[in-house]
């Protein structure tokens, strides 16, 4: 009785390797014992950078709200402080899309901020 080799299961397995690694350079296309290896570090660079990609959008925020506070002479620090002790629960998302769209209503929660913070002093 000849050997069973699972062989379209095997082949089945070997070609879904073979075309997610489809666009790679080299041999890391072509042959399965090195698209296999590229894969599986595409797919782990995948996961990672899934949740990079959450911290890299709140570095932009921060950025685009420091850089409107700041033209209206305060820092960003100060300002999350002053929103705080408002009771201003805007998210940095949405700050930031209010300092590129719609400046007018970012400089009254600004204005609101400073007060927040000067009642704080006092």
């Amino acid at each position: 009785m000849p050997r069973a080799t699972n062989g379209p299961a095997s082949r089945k397995r070997r070609k879904r390797v073979l075309l997610r690694a489809k666009g790679f350079r080299g041999f890391r296309s072509k042959l399965y014992r090195y698209a296999k290896d590229a894969v599986f570090k595409a797919r782990q660079y995948e996961y990672r950078d899934r949740k990079k990609r959450k911290g890299t959008f709140r570095r932009l925020w921060i950025q685009r709200i420091n850089a409107g506070v700041r033209a209206e002479g305060l820092t960003y620090s100060r300002f999350i402080e002053g929103t705080k002790a408002a009771n201003i629960e805007i998210d940095r998302k949405v700050l930031a899309d209010l300092v590129v769209n719609d400046y007018a209503a970012f400089k009254a929660i600004v204005a609101q901020s400073k007060d927040a913070l000067a009642k704080k002093a006092a």
